[in-house]
């Protein structure tokens, strides 16, 4: 198996990858799919430690949670990150508008 030159790994499944001043950390395709270790670390927390999860490829949940954190001491950010979700609420509601236009012809037998 080929990895690429600018991620280092760890045994445990977790990655980074550094792009100039910014790092980027993750967990391999195996450790979200296959590996119950990832699993356990994440729900099995004690009290006290805080996580949060989103899911496999969810950068944009992931993103949306961090800026909702963000806002709780940023007025400037709750007004955008509201904003935000009332496009993305008008999105889903036109698209589920959409599908129910969609007919289907079929036949059974």
């Amino acid at each position: 198996m080929k990895f690429p030159e600018n991620v280092k790994y760890t045994v445990d499944h977790e990655w980074i990858r550094v792009e100039g001043a910014v790092a980027y950390v993750g967990i391999t395709d195996y450790a979200t799919l296959d590996g119950m270790d990832a699993l356990l670390a994440i729900v099995q927390m004690p009290p006290g430690i805080p996580v949060a999860t989103v899911g496999i490829n969810g950068a944009m949940n992931a993103a949306i949670l961090a800026a909702q954190i963000l806002a709780v001491k940023d007025t400037n950010l709750q007004v955008k990150l509201a904003e935000y979700k009332e496009n993305l609420k008008e999105k889903i509601v036109k698209a589920n508008a959409e599908l129910a236009d969609v007919k289907y012809t079929f036949k059974t037998n």
